[in-house]
């Protein structure tokens, strides 16, 4: 019979299409694979990179965020020796029968931040105070000297209109308890100056 020599037998023409069909895959995924693209390997920024950027319109952010997008910046250290160097720089105040001045910032705790979103800048912070004062008071024929603290509760961003204070003064044995509620009052004289000073800071931050 035909056949019979032992020679392979012909395909059918549905297998040849699917040998076909397999081995024109498999080169097509050895193409794709030796053509592709190599994953993304990180690169410091060269000096040409930075020239180059500077060269591009002015953006907000960092270098590598030149697109605007969300950056977070902490900046407590500077704001908190900032306002420690404004508030000392008050000097003396000067009241009906004495005159005080801010000797030391004992307490400055809080947050300070500029974020640029989309390209803008935001700024924002939240403190609390604790002012140490020294000065000296007439009462009736003798000048005292007296010591005293100022308190400023926590604060905020654009809340310094609404900026508060609370006195304490140290334990002056030899005062009056009338003489002490007068110097307490002359001491929130103090609000303003303090508030101007921080209305400063505000603006140092914003033009960071």
């Amino acid at each position: 019979m035909e056949g019979d020599g032992g020679g392979a037998m012909p395909l059918s023409s549905e297998n040849a299409k699917e040998e076909q069909q397999g081995t024109s895959y498999t080169y097509w995924v050895r193409q794709v694979t030796e053509e592709a693209a190599p994953p993304p390997v990180p690169r410091k920024l060269s000096s040409q990179d930075i020239l180059s950027a500077q060269s591009q319109p002015a953006s907000l952010g960092s270098l590598w965020n030149r697109a605007g997008t969300w950056e977070e910046k902490n900046v407590n250290k500077w704001a908190t020796d900032r306002i420690k160097e404004l508030l000392v720089s008050v000097g003396s105040v000067d009241f009906p029968g004495g005159k005080a001045q801010i000797s030391d910032v004992s307490k400055c705790v809080g947050d300070a931040f500029l974020v640029t979103v989309r390209n803008k800048k935001r700024v924002g912070y939240t403190y609390e105070l604790t002012l140490k004062v020294k000065g000296e008071w007439i009462t009736g024929e003798e000048k005292k000297m007296v010591k005293g603290q100022i308190d400023i509760p926590e604060f905020s961003y654009g809340e310094l209109d609404d900026l508060q204070m609370e006195v304490l003064l140290g334990e002056e044995k030899d005062l009056l308890h009338q003489d002490k509620l007068q110097i307490s009052q002359n001491l929130k004289l103090f609000l303003q100056p303090v508030r101007e000073k921080l209305l400063q800071f505000e603006q140092e931050l914003k033009d960071r």
